[in-house]
């Protein structure tokens, strides 16, 4: 039998393994400390002592993880030097259980400001406020100089992760693309709107986020060589968002050169992308990449896995496709055949490979019933398959 570590290398090598790999996504994901008794942390919830504990012992663990130390175009990301703090000033506050953060940047005669706010009882971050807000605000922000987005890396976190999981699993670098980077800094409404109207415009932003972005790919591919990487921000260019037709144009020119530096190293590239998949995974498939994930299935999403495995199975190792819905909300009985249907259709014919796994996670305190046996079901089904 291959250790949990042996059995994800070996399927991203599309060499063969004794069964299917199970990775919760998020849950054994992120690393998390349940003994932390910030009022913040939904994961010291009893809930979750359970979930955690399954992920941890049985599953198959891909470790996210991110070797920036300081990110200057993350709003809470501290600043990392004084050519940042001469245009970013950064404010936190708390109220009504929440907690607020406010950047604003001043550049051009111009004071833009961005908020967000993160719920005591839930592990996510809304922004209620955008950096910029038209395409005045876009042209002072291209007037940044780069090296106020300046970033410090550090790969010692993640090679310490990679010595404590041991046998248990693998530590992925996780990063966005330089579209998700320009896409967050909008209203999803403006975001198409500029990108549809103004595309000389927005290739300045691609540009401007890809010049970080892959300097950042290289030198990390370069100190971290053989690891899997997890590129996400392609489906900000998908449909319903935007035409195909830009997908080239948004994604692949700018991803393109992120999955070759990975692979220069002997890494593995895999891509996100949620939702509507059908008309870009010619695309997709035309970068080379490792893998994809999570293959999401209608009514989510627009392909069923059997298709995927049997037009790009041989190219991409398929990592998916149960919705977190699913696991949510159905009963033990129609789950079960929900994961079965996902391992018989991953599995079939010939394939470099296919990870048994969620489309994403809980982000609240509580864990009912319901999602912990579910979860239970899709590790079990994986190790008995």
């Amino acid at each position: 039998m291959l250790s949990r570590r042996e059995r994800l290398m070996a399927t991203l090598r599309g060499e063969p393994v004794d069964r299917p790999a199970v990775c919760l996504y998020e849950v054994g994901g992120f690393q998390v400390d349940p003994s932390n008794p910030d009022p913040y942390n939904i994961y010291n919830s009893p809930d979750w002592c359970p979930l955690l504990q399954l992920a941890e012992e049985r599953t198959d663990i891909i470790r996210m993880m991110s070797p920036v130390r300081a990110r200057s175009i993350d709003p809470t990301g501290s600043a990392t030097g004084p050519v940042r703090q001469e245009f970013f000033q950064e404010r936190s506050w708390e109220e009504d259980d929440c907690r607020f953060t406010r950047t604003t940047v001043t550049i051009a005669g111009r004071i833009m400001t961005q908020t967000t706010r993160r719920q005591r009882d839930l592990d996510t971050v809304w922004t209620t406020e955008p950096l910029l807000k038209d395409t005045d605000d876009l042209k002072a922000y291209l007037t940044i100089p780069d090296e106020a987005f300046a970033e410090s890396l550090d790969v010692s976190p993640l090679e310490a992760e990679e010595a404590r999981l041991g046998h248990r699993g693998i530590v992925m670098i996780d990063t966005e693309d330089p579209l998700c980077a320009a896409a967050s800094l909008f209203r999803m409404e403006d975001y198409t709107v500029i990108a549809l109207t103004e595309p000389a415009l927005f290739h300045r932003l691609l540009e401007k986020m890809a010049r970080r972005i892959h300097e950042r790919t290289q030198q990390v591919s370069r100190l971290l060589p053989g690891r899997l990487w997890r590129i996400y921000g392609p489906e900000y260019a998908s449909p319903p968002y935007l035409p195909p037709r830009l997908f080239d144009e948004y994604v692949v020119r700018y991803v393109e050169p992120m999955v070759r530096s990975i692979q220069a190293s002997g890494g593995f590239a895999r891509i996100h992308a949620h939702g509507r998949l059908r008309d870009v995974l010619d695309h997709i498939a035309g970068m080379a990449p490792d893998a994809i994930d999570p293959i999401e299935p209608p009514p989510q999403g627009d392909v069923e896995l059997r298709y995927v495995r049997q037009r790009y199975g041989k190219q991409l190792v398929l990592f998916g496709n149960i919705e977190i819905a699913d696991i949510e909300s159905l009963p033990p009985a129609r789950f079960e055949a929900k994961v079965r249907q996902a391992l018989e259709e991953g599995t079939a014919g010939e394939g470099r490979g296919f990870v048994l796994m969620p489309s994403a996670a809980p982000y609240g305190r509580s864990i009912t019933g319901t999602t912990l046996n579910n979860y239970e079901t899709m590790v079990r089904l994986a190790e008995t398959w």
